[in-house]
């Protein structure tokens, strides 16, 4: 991983083999932020992990094993209760014969290169914490 930062935004580029959930994690420890929207990201990844909440708030997951073409990635990172960096992502990818696979990403490792932009939220407080009766861990927000 490198990464390159101008004001509040950080430009990323992770390389072969990154798992993008921890590099991202490992980041915001880094750079030492608690608070950042991911607003963009391109690539290529493989050991896709991807997937939706049904209506009973169960995320349903699904596998794109083969390199991808990461067409957009979107999210944020907050802290979790513990202090722990926590990363919520929404990834598209399109495969070799352009099908689009889309979704929550719960996993996604970079094959060739994966470029994200991060802008760095210095004044916010975000906290992911526990939500009854679903999976995913709710954004709250202090002043």
């Amino acid at each position: 991983m490198d990464y390159t930062k101008s004001g509040s935004d950080l430009l990323v580029r992770l390389d072969p083999g990154e798992d993008i959930h921890e590099a991202l994690q490992n980041l915001a420890d880094e750079v030492g932020f608690d608070a950042a929207a991911i607003t963009s990201g391109i690539g290529r990844t493989r050991n896709n992990k991807y997937g939706y909440m049904d209506e009973e708030g169960v995320y349903q997951r699904r596998d794109l094993e083969d390199p991808s073409e990461l067409v957009s990635l979107s999210g944020n990172i907050a802290r979790t209760e513990d202090s722990s960096a926590f990363t919520h992502i929404h990834c598209c990818w399109s495969d070799d014969d352009n099908n689009v696979h889309a979704g929550h990403m719960f996993q996604s490792v970079v094959h060739v290169v994966a470029e994200i932009h991060i802008r760095i939220m210095s004044d916010a407080i975000m906290t992911r914490c526990p939500l009854a009766d679903f999976e995913l861990l709710g954004l709250q927000f202090k002043e």
